[in-house]
């Protein structure tokens, strides 16, 4: 590897890795933004199939106009600290090696799912990821979809189902009403108001799916509901079904630099610098807390990076989001019954077909791996991972390289960083 001659690395694309890669770019420093994808914008930020969206243009012109050298389509698969006459970090993406003076994380997040009966059937998807295949081209229109889960997402997925013409036929949202009506003024008065232009007999609180059951693909799904008005279950014919239980930070690249990591958010400091000097972390990595807040803290992080003390309200913006994320994390925990749902034939680890049974027999994640091989096929973990810390309590602690499936030639080109 040679050296590279970028100040700043950004991995992410999506709000907060555009605002840090900016604002750094802005203040004289030369950056580079990495994204895995063949656009910007990241998840929250996707459009329709050849557009972007419109939060997204003002940061992409700026990018432009600051000369940042902007990486499409390229992962990385491993980082690493590297020391010589400087310390900077090396990142090995799949399409080159390069080495950066600093670096940003604003890797975003993933759903959050959890198994039950039936959860493997065709026609049943992520919420978020059924909206990416309708902005890719999906034809929805008069198809019958249920959405479950829990989060404000199923309300932007419902809203835009709607707009490509899809029955959005039951928002199952597994948080108490007393909790949403506590968290709605934080809301905002457009999330509110998608609420209730869905109509009360679309949102329903305090339910969760239990069961989907087709012939080949889903075909209905079975819904509870235990509040103080409602009681039982009620079964719903549909054509897809989107799930997601909330969201969960991709800390992979966190893990492989060794920074510290508690509750599930990357620890930072007033900077957004991690426990590693000269890595910085912005977004959903720091806590689930939406566009708003990642592009906040991706402002602060591109200022600390170009040596720029930041202002007082850079800094109540925020702390104010982070106010936010806080009370998002409270009106949105999942509640007990959920880690109930899967049975003991029910799969857990999709890759290499593990069922929940045998896992729950193990006392921790590395037994798991090595009596069960649950978290060792394709994903990596990146979906039973998360749904075994729910479950039992304890789920993957530690990342080894590659952070992803990469061709045999990538790795065998790799140098080590050296």
């Amino acid at each position: 590897m040679t050296d590279s001659p970028y100040d700043l690395a950004v991995v992410g694309g999506g709000p907060g890795g555009m605002a840090a890669a900016v604002t750094a770019a802005e203040h004289g420093l030369r950056v580079v933004l990495i994204d895995e994808n063949p656009g910007l914008g990241g998840q929250i930020w996707r459009g329709d199939m050849g557009t972007v969206p419109a939060p997204a243009r003002p940061w992409i012109r700026r990018l432009r106009a600051a000369a940042v050298d902007v990486r499409p389509g390229a992962s990385v698969w491993h980082a690493e600290s590297v020391c010589s006459r400087k310390t900077s970090v090396a990142l090995h993406t799949t399409d080159e090696a390069l080495r950066s003076r600093q670096l940003v994380l604003a890797c975003g997040a993933r759903e959050l799912y959890l198994p039950f009966p039936g959860w493997t059937l065709p026609g049943l998807l992520g919420a978020g990821g059924i909206q990416a295949l309708v902005h890719s081209g999906l034809e929805v229109r008069d198809r019958r979809v249920v959405l479950a889960g829990s989060g404000p997402l199923l309300l932007q997925v419902a809203k835009g189902l709607r707009r490509h013409g899809a029955r959005v036929l039951r928002i199952a949202e597994q948080a108490p009403l007393s909790r949403l009506l506590a968290f709605s003024p934080r809301l905002g008065l457009s999330k509110s108001l998608q609420a209730l232009s869905l109509g009360s007999t679309k949102l329903r609180t305090s339910s969760w799916i239990v069961e989907a059951r087709g012939e080949g693909r889903v075909e209905e799904v079975v819904i509870a509901t235990h509040s103080s008005r409602r009681q039982g279950t009620e079964t719903i014919a549909c054509d897809f079904v989107g799930v997601g239980f909330g969201l969960v930070a991709n800390l992979e690249l966190a893990r492989a630099l060794g920074c510290a990591i508690e509750d599930g958010s990357v620890q930072v400091d007033s900077r957004q610098q991690t426990s590693r000097d000269g890595v910085f972390a912005v977004g959903e990595l720091c806590g689930i807390k939406g566009a708003p807040g990642a592009i906040a803290e991706g402002i602060c992080a591109g200022l600390a990076a170009a040596g720029v003390e930041l202002t007082r309200r850079q800094l109540a913006d925020r702390d104010r989001e982070h106010r936010f994320a806080a009370h998002l994390a409270r009106a949105f925990a999942l509640r007990p019954e959920l880690g109930q749902i899967a049975r003991p034939e029910t799969v857990l680890c999709r890759c290499e077909g593990v069922e929940v049974g045998p896992v729950a027999e193990c006392d921790d994640w590395a037994s798991a791996k090595l009596h069960t091989r649950c978290g060792m096929g394709l994903c990596q973990a990146r979906v039973c991972g998360p749904a075994a810390e729910v479950l039992f309590g304890w789920g993957p602690t530690t990342v080894r390289p590659p952070l992803l499936p990469i061709p045999i030639k990538t790795l065998l080109s790799a140098d080590g960083g050296s």
